[in-house]
């Protein structure tokens, strides 16, 4: 039955609460454990057993940090890099244009700087040289340096490793491995062939840590100590959270711990960044995915490729405050540029038909450092893979994003087994790809093949799950505070939403082209504020600005907004539904 009988919301989404059992694990837990009632509920529906409330409330690393040594090839990769220490070897580091790559990279560069070996750090243009490494770039390393670590890339490089001719490569990832692996020295890799998909769940700088600990652990017995990795993982959260890695296991510890190292505000350019990104209060898992990582990414997106990489690195903050005011800059234009691109693969993917089992768009001239989030936003309206394709001289650069439960990773892998792609990979959740323009149809029509027989064909609107109701009155700071300690949350750990509802809307105005702010009440004297981003995207925000003065169900999210130094409690909305009376 649907959660207040809210079968169809103005977002044409069904309601779901709590199912009978999570209430009941809910209430066992609060009885055994004496936690708060709304930590319990979250606890529950993520399926945390009571006995284990405690440790999970706490996540350490040294509970849950696995032996390197259990990813094939982590012996020789760290002791190879542990010899480029001892001996100053010439080393360079090829990362991937995003955040995965560029905290990746930073981690590196970090780590082999406090032993006085300064590392060449290269990043292919998006554009000119699209994702990975290539064969140019590669032997030109090769020329100058004794090893190359490639990171966030590099596992399907077959021909761009091979042509690092006498030159030492290690690859350092997490994108889906093929049948075969690159001749190198080693490829760690939890997503290879081989591996028993036990830590599939970790991003790039998640791999680079552990290795780092390995390396740490072999140059425990002789030779200079290395530097605190513990230091380091402010670095490892952001890559976490901005690769959207599910934050279960081990990624749960990399990210509540790295952000109490970010609080402290040591590393330079996250200061930087921060600062120009407005971030006031404690640093969260949100801030991490929707205030830095698109910044950092902007510049790999439409700007310089190492910008955010040599940010994150950067050791003066005068520096360090240029580039985080360019990539603020960046992120503007980056605004602009996706907005055009969104509204015209939206009006091509409608046109097409959005109740297929694939949605995708393609255009000539889009910019391809967008067509990966316009990805996001078409799959987000219509819970179905999709695909942008921006094209350029008869080539089509494309990013797609999939829903939970279709692997899109490995489709386009076979999808470029069968010749139908120049090239393409990526993971479950996230792929990109190069085709030839005209086949740009033939490719799609097999790829929706692919995507139908895993299911994709039956997808309908997401229901909006809910953890329970509350009233203005309940929804305070000691409350958000306590519901903080389940996280953090994110991909794998989703934060719980709550209803309010029949409450009256008191106002409601259009914010920016997109957002609507509105204040609610509950009729008694009580009343809290709520943003709605995109609201205008679909019928909500005209629905909501005109409620003629309806009681309205409201769900969304809890957020803690800070404004002159006071805190508040803001419901970020995400449905509603008018009341039926």
């Amino acid at each position: 039955m649907a959660f207040l009988g809210v079968d169809t919301s103005l977002t044409g989404r069904t309601w779901v609460g709590p199912s009978d059992d999570v209430r009941r694990a809910a209430e066992a837990m609060e009885q055994q454990t004496q936690l708060p009632p709304a930590v319990c509920a979250v606890l529950a529906r993520l399926g945390v057993p009571s006995d284990m409330a405690g440790k999970y409330l706490e996540p350490q690393l040294r509970d849950l940090l696995p032996d390197p040594l259990t990813l094939k090839d982590m012996g020789q990769a760290a002791a190879r890099i542990v010899q480029a220490v001892r001996t100053k070897q010439r080393v360079a580091i090829f990362a991937d244009y995003d955040v995965d790559g560029a905290t990746s990279g930073a981690l590196l560069i970090t780590w082999f700087r406090h032993f006085g070996v300064n590392c060449t750090l290269y990043i292919p243009d998006r554009i000119t040289e699209g994702y990975g490494p290539n064969p140019p770039a590669m032997a030109q390393l090769a020329d100058g340096h004794d090893l190359i670590i490639c990171v966030d890339c590099g596992t399907l490089s077959h021909d761009a490793i091979a042509a690092a001719k006498q030159t030492d490569v290690i690859v350092l990832d997490h994108h889906l491995g093929g049948d075969t692996l690159p001749d190198c020295l080693a490829v760690v890799n939890p997503n290879r062939q081989d591996e028993n998909g036990d830590l599939a769940h970790l991003c790039a700088a998640g791999v680079v840590f552990l290795t780092l600990v390995e390396c740490s652990r072999q140059m425990r017995d002789a030779g200079p100590a290395g530097p605190n990795l513990l230091d380091m993982l402010d670095l490892v959260a952001l890559g976490t959270v901005a690769d959207v890695a599910p934050l279960i296991g081990v990624n749960r510890a990399f990210v509540r711990q790295g952000l109490k190292v970010m609080a402290r505000r040591n590393r330079i350019g996250l200061v930087a960044l921060s600062d120009a990104a407005r971030l006031d209060g404690m640093p969260t898992s949100y801030h991490l995915g929707y205030l830095l990582g698109p910044r950092i990414n902007a510049g790999g997106r439409i700007g310089q490729a190492d910008l955010g990489a040599k940010l994150l690195c950067a050791t003066d903050p005068v520096t360090a405050q240029a580039m985080a005011d360019k990539l603020n800059h960046l992120n503007e234009e980056r605004r602009d540029i996706e907005q055009a691109v969104r509204l015209s693969a939206m009006a091509q993917a409608e046109e097409r038909g959005l109740d297929g089992p694939l949605v995708w768009a393609a255009g000539d001239g889009w910019h391809p450092g967008v067509v990966g989030i316009v990805a996001s936003r078409l799959k987000e309206a219509t819970n179905r893979p999709a695909i942008v394709i921006g094209v350029e001289d008869g080539i089509g650069k494309g990013s797609g994003r999939s829903v939970s439960g279709i692997d899109l990773g490995a489709a386009i892998h076979k999808l470029s087994q069968e010749g139908l792609l120049i090239k393409g990979g990526g993971h479950k959740m996230a792929a990109g790809l190069t085709v030839a323009q005209d086949m740009i149809p033939t490719a799609m029509a097999r790829l929706a093949e692919l995507m139908t027989a895993q299911g994709a064909a039956a997808l309908g609107a997401p229901d909006l799950r809910l953890d329970g109701m509350l009233m203005p009155t309940a929804a305070t700071v000691e409350l958000c505070d306590a519901i903080e300690q389940a996280g953090p949350f994110g991909a794998g750990a989703a934060g719980p939403k709550y209803c309010f509802a029949g409450v009256k809307i008191n106002y409601a105005r259009r914010v920016g082209e997109t957002h609507l702010k509105l204040r609610f009440g509950d009729g008694l004297g009580h009343s809290m504020d709520a943003i709605c981003f995109g609201a205008y995207d679909s019928e909500l925000g005209a629905a909501l600005e005109n409620h003629r003065d309806r009681r309205v169900h409201l769900a969304g999210k809890l957020d803690i907004n800070i404004w002159q130094g006071r805190k508040t409690v803001q419901l970020r909305l995400e449905d509603a539904a008018f009341a039926s009376s």
